[in-house]
């Protein structure tokens, strides 16, 4: 089984900068796919970011692109949402996710079997 745990959650001011951790155990990190999703309330689960351990291929939402910077230190297990220049609609529960092995529809929360808790972001205006 699979743990993953998130940190870094908080508020934040608009402009402000924020980096969320995501530290895995359980399986072999350097083989697990990595994305983080983000959940506002009362709406669904979207797509953020995601970094591929092959060759460490990046996608990113169109939403958070230029400002959002997804990473990983295999050394620690742990993957790195680095948040800068963030808005009042990027608040929401940021959650962690892994899969061992390539997918091809890696927007699709359905896709991940391995979950974090989830930390809350807030950004005030």
């Amino acid at each position: 089984q699979v743990q993953l745990r998130e940190s870094g959650g908080g508020l934040v001011q608009a402009g402000g900068s924020l980096r969320l951790s995501c530290a895995a155990s359980g399986l072999t990190f350097s083989s697990l796919n990595m994305g983080w999703f983000r959940q506002p309330p009362g709406k669904e689960r979207e797509f953020v970011a995601g970094i591929w351990w092959r060759y460490g291929t990046t996608h990113y939402a169109d939403s958070v692109k230029g400002r959002f910077t997804i990473s990983r230190d295999n050394a620690k297990n742990t993957v790195y949402l680095q948040m800068n220049s963030l808005k009042p609609e990027d608040t929401a529960v940021y959650y962690c996710a892994g899969v061992a092995g390539g997918i091809y529809y890696y927007t699709k929360p359905e896709n991940y079997p391995y979950w974090g808790q989830g930390t809350q972001v807030t950004v005030s205006s």
